[in-house]
């Protein structure tokens, strides 16, 4: 996985959910296995938070964030959603795609890179509503 070098802040129910579909195999339908090892030691770094002590401009579960890709420019809003809950058609994003797992647990203003089907991709976070 590659990211910006800064620390992730997630929520203990978020980081909880995210570990358990880890280690249920969710990932692995959308990315392989050293990912998921690089996502998981990834998570084991982060601060956990009560998510009463979490700024409202980290990307959690269920955070609807704007992004910008970084190679052409474009804008897209998506909300970062557990997996059962993912529509691409009402733009929820599993937490557990690479964009979804490129997102989650950072802030507004960072910019994060992540192997997507069509190669690397760059994106700024411009905007993150809770």
């Amino acid at each position: 996985m590659q990211t910006t070098k800064t620390r992730l802040i997630l929520t203990k129910e978020d980081y909880n959910l995210i570990i358990a579909n880890l280690r249920n195999g969710a990932a692995r339908v959308t990315f392989g296995r050293q990912e998921a090892e690089d996502l998981e030691r990834e998570l084991k770094n982060a601060r956990l938070v009560d998510p009463g002590n979490i700024s409202d401009d980290v990307v959690r579960l269920n955070s609807t964030v704007t992004i910008k890709d970084e190679d052409d420019g474009k804008l897209m809003e998506l909300t970062v959603v557990p997996p059962n809950k993912a529509d691409i058609k009402e733009k929820k994003i599993s937490v557990m795609s690479p964009i979804g797992t490129a997102l989650i647990g950072y802030q507004k203003g960072h910019t994060v890179s992540w192997k997507v089907p069509a190669g690397k991709k760059t994106f700024t976070i411009l905007d993150v509503r809770n």
